[in-house]
């Protein structure tokens, strides 16, 4: 019979037994839960950013400001007022994609811009014979006969104009068709209003003529008016002479100090 020695009894030998299979159950366990190491690092890529993460606490740069646009008279001189109302007119859109026109009232000249804002001609003109800038209730429906001197006026504001015939007739561009204010060719019908020597002086008080509408040289109208408004509308900008050009244009606004204010 062999025997037990005294340092190891029976109650100690079935702990050691019991510690013994419980490590042996416990790697057994673990070898089925715990992957493969090759797949562990499968796994790990595949749940890593596609990109570097210093690249997450980058903040995109933002967006450029756009400059401003504005108008190129290509080196013609022209008032502070045709300079404000091409500006904001190029820069805001507010031409819509069309050649439009701007005319300065008080110099007595027509500007013609291109959809972009570049200068295409500028010329004198001849304008109502009376100063102001509304149009006086029905005076359109009126003969011309009828027209009273102080009814004689070329009306300001914005205008989208298109191309006509008037009563002569002859091709002109329709800046108010309501108020029978177009833009025309200079007729020399009458040699005692002398009208093309009034275009021909450097002076802008002799010309103001017309019943309202606005006379231009021939070749200014037929090469330069003409061929681009024949066959589509435009904007006109008629700029006033005794309002506020604020008041006139309510949307206007200097393009350069806008952007500059947006830098802030």
């Amino acid at each position: 019979m062999r025997t037990v020695p005294a340092d190891r009894s029976p109650q100690r030998e079935d702990a050691l037994a019991g510690l013994k299979y419980g490590l042996l159950l416990g790697c057994a366990v673990l070898a089925l839960v715990l992957p493969p190491a090759g797949h562990r690092q499968s796994a790990a890529a595949a749940i890593s950013p596609p990109f570097p993460s210093s690249a997450v606490l980058t903040r995109a740069a933002p967006e450029a400001l756009q400059a401003p646009r504005l108008a190129d008279l290509r080196g013609k001189e022209a008032s502070e007022a045709v300079r404000r109302v091409a500006d904001w007119a190029t820069d805001s859109g507010d031409n819509q994609g069309l050649h439009f026109v701007v005319l300065d009232k008080r110099n007595a000249k027509v500007f013609l811009f291109r959809p972009d804002g570049t200068l295409r001609a500028a010329t004198p003109v001849l304008l109502g014979s009376a100063p102001g800038d509304l149009t006086v209730d029905g005076v359109g429906g009126k003969p011309i006969h009828a027209v009273l001197p102080e009814e004689r006026t070329t009306p300001a504001g914005r205008f989208v104009a298109q191309p006509g015939r008037n009563t002569t007739p002859e091709d002109v561009v329709w800046v108010d068709y309501a108020a029978a204010v177009s833009m025309h060719r200079v007729r020399a019908t009458d040699p005692r209003e002398r009208r093309l020597e009034r275009l021909a002086s450097p002076s802008v008080e002799d010309n103001r003529i017309s019943y309202g509408c606005i006379n231009m040289p021939v070749a200014f109208f037929e090469q330069e008016l003409w061929p681009v408004f024949q066959a589509a509308r435009g904007i006109v900008y008629v700029l006033p002479e005794v309002l506020p050009l604020q008041q006139v244009f309510a949307g206007l606004y200097d393009p350069v100090a806008r952007h500059a204010a947006s830098l802030r």
